[in-house]
């Protein structure tokens, strides 16, 4: 993977420009075209013609870039590293994706996608409906090689088809596998716990080499178990990070197109993830926050940290092989 030559450009100090104030990039990281070089890339796909339920995904990535102004990302606490140190991350603005064929939209977000990966470089999306991980997984894969997928998600999204559409939220992990986007019997969901249609569904699901912890499971695991779980899963391959935001509870994510009940807090969310410190993360998403049914922001934020904690364990795991 490249590295910039020089120092990396940080985002705006909140104490010389105030967070309400400035830049609108995610974290208010520079744009693409400001640097020369990055190594991480946040991408905006606002594209939900693939969602089952409430639509409106496709407003998420300018709600999670405004929630982001929030963060103070100079340094992260918990992870004790400064992240825009060891990495230069940019902002590369939004797919233009059509709102009418998914398809066509398939096409030009892994084509863009590609196109800011190129030469070795990882990105992180925000959604958007969760039919945007396939072609992110396409372009991650044709840099990096096929990963291991960490999914935190209420649903599966293995099903087959729905209303005889092949590629929808519901159905872009079972896409990956047949496409050979996945190492097999290295993936693993976490937070599962929506309604199915039939008992087949969780047949299936295993039959494509998924390992699930429901959310329930987390009260028996307890979130210590669940690091353990998804390190020892995923071993030292390349991972894809997919975050539906769903998998919060609807009273931490109630900005979402299927919210269901008993899901994750925030809390435990953010110390699973933190947990992860040796994952080899070349890519990721965070996806379905619809900010139509939010309030004050709620979901919004909870995305906007999620990120910030993807790019700091990337961050981490830089520091660490340099």
């Amino acid at each position: 993977m490249p590295h910039p030559s020089r120092d990396p450009e940080r985002p705006v100090d909140g104490r010389a420009v105030p967070r309400f104030a400035g830049s609108g990039s995610f974290a208010r990281v520079p744009e693409i075209d400001r640097v020369s070089d990055y190594d991480v890339a946040v991408l905006g796909v606002p594209f939900d013609a693939g969602t089952s339920y409430r639509p409106g995904a496709r407003f998420g990535p300018m709600a999670v870039r405004q929630a982001s102004r929030h963060l103070r990302p100079e340094y992260h606490v918990e992870l004790d590293i400064s992240p825009f140190t060891a990495l230069q991350v940019v902002d590369a603005g939004d797919v233009p994706v059509t709102p009418y064929s998914i398809d066509t939209a398939l096409g030009q977000i892994t084509d863009h996608a590609r196109d800011v990966a190129h030469g070795g470089r990882r990105v992180l999306a925000i959604g958007g409906d969760h039919t945007i991980a396939l072609p992110m997984l396409r372009a991650a894969v044709a840099e990096h090689g096929p990963v291991a997928l960490v999914h935190f998600d209420a649903h599966l999204d293995t099903w087959d088809t729905y209303f005889h559409a092949p590629t929808t939220h519901g159905t872009v992990f079972r896409r990956a596998f047949e496409e050979s986007l996945l190492v097999e019997d290295h993936s693993i969901h976490v937070g599962i716990r929506g309604p199915v249609y039939d008992r087949a569904d969780l047949d299936a699901d295993k039959r494509l080499g998924f390992r699930t912890i429901r959310a329930g499971d987390i009260d028996l695991l307890g979130t210590a178990g669940v690091i353990q779980a998804v390190t020892e899963r995923v071993d030292d391959l390349p991972v894809y990070l997919s975050i539906d935001i769903d998998v919060l509870d609807p009273a931490f994510a109630p900005g979402t197109g299927t919210p269901e009940a008993g899901g994750l807090t925030s809390r435990e969310l953010l110390r699973v993830l933190r947990g992860l410190t040796g994952l080899n993360i070349v890519g990721g998403d965070v996806v379905e926050v619809a900010p139509a049914y939010d309030h004050a922001e709620i979901t919004s934020i909870a995305a906007a940290t999620v990120l910030f904690d993807m790019m700091t364990l990337m961050a981490r795991r830089t520091g660490a092989t340099r």
